[in-house]
């Protein structure tokens, strides 16, 4: 289909146009392309992972528990402290090797466990697909910005009226309805602004995907960008790395503004049948 539709520009465009498409649809920016999918899959992945440990980290600071305030406090005290590219870096390698680990101690004879060379046999290695090494890094950035979205939602159950908790309890709800049904539910409208400053700090720090050996985005425009050259054709171009970055940043400005009209559209949901500061309850 590419030859015909690359015919076809030839016959009746120019034979420059189809010099270009048959350059910007040849197999490697073919992959480049499809790699997209690694950043969509780590960002959305990253993000519902970000929820669940923050509303965790949340609610073990509000614990009527001491370990578990202590837990949450210092998940979402240290881990935002903590270098983002450090944990995405540390997190799947630690994992990696725990897991060379304990598959070396089946594996491996005593005399390989001693001699000092990692890993010791052929069986304690574990050779990871991409597919392994995008749910780590998925796992990676929950970790991170979970820790942030929790101090988000931690705030934002404070921001919740407390006259209508003390009513919820009035009427014979137990604490934990009043924390679910109440608490929860209301919060997200004080929770959506800050989380959407998350949510936008996680979709940038998928540019870390290729130190986990991922083809993403920005690994395949280091490739094509730079100089090709083929002893048989020559210099096929110079350093291009600049205008493929510059596509790059054309894709995450894309993905900011329509994740703005997401989060509006988020907040506008969230707000339905609650009464705002005003006095005026929404539609």
């Amino acid at each position: 289909m590419l030859e015909a539709l690359s015919l076809w520009i030839s016959n009746h465009v120019s034979a420059d146009a189809a010099m270009w498409f048959d350059y910007f649809t040849n197999g490697k920016h073919l992959a480049w392309y499809a790699s997209v999918r690694f950043t969509l899959i780590a960002a959305f992945g990253g993000a519902a992972l970000a929820v669940l440990f923050g509303l965790a980290g949340a609610s073990a600071r509000r614990s009527g528990f001491a370990p578990f305030r202590w837990l949450g406090w210092g998940y979402t005290t240290m881990v935002r402290g903590i270098p983002d590219v450090l944990i995405i870096l540390f997190f799947p390698l630690a994992f990696e090797q725990g897991v060379e680990w304990l598959m070396a101690q089946q594996a491996c004879s005593a005399a390989e466990l001693a001699s000092g060379v990692w890993p010791p046999c052929d069986g304690a290695q574990w050779y990871l697909s991409t597919t392994e090494y995008l749910i780590m890094a998925c796992v990676s950035l929950g970790l991170v910005y979970g820790a942030f979205a929790a101090n988000v939602v931690y705030g934002a159950m404070d921001a919740v009226p407390a006259s209508q908790l003390e009513a919820a309890k009035a009427y014979g709800f137990t604490k934990r309805q009043i924390f679910m049904r109440f608490q929860v539910r209301q919060m997200w409208i004080y929770a959506l602004p800050g989380l959407s400053n998350v949510w936008m700090l996680l979709l940038k720090a998928t540019a870390f995907l290729s130190l986990l050996q991922i083809a993403d985005i920005v690994l395949w425009a280091e490739r094509l960008g730079a100089p090709n050259y083929f002893a048989r054709a020559g210099m096929l171009h110079p350093d291009w790395r600049w205008r493929y970055y510059l596509v790059l940043f054309l894709f995450y400005i894309l993905m900011t503004v329509l994740s703005e009209y997401f989060f509006k559209f988020l907040e506008k949901r969230a707000s339905r049948g609650m009464r705002l500061n005003q006095g005026e309850a929404t539609a």
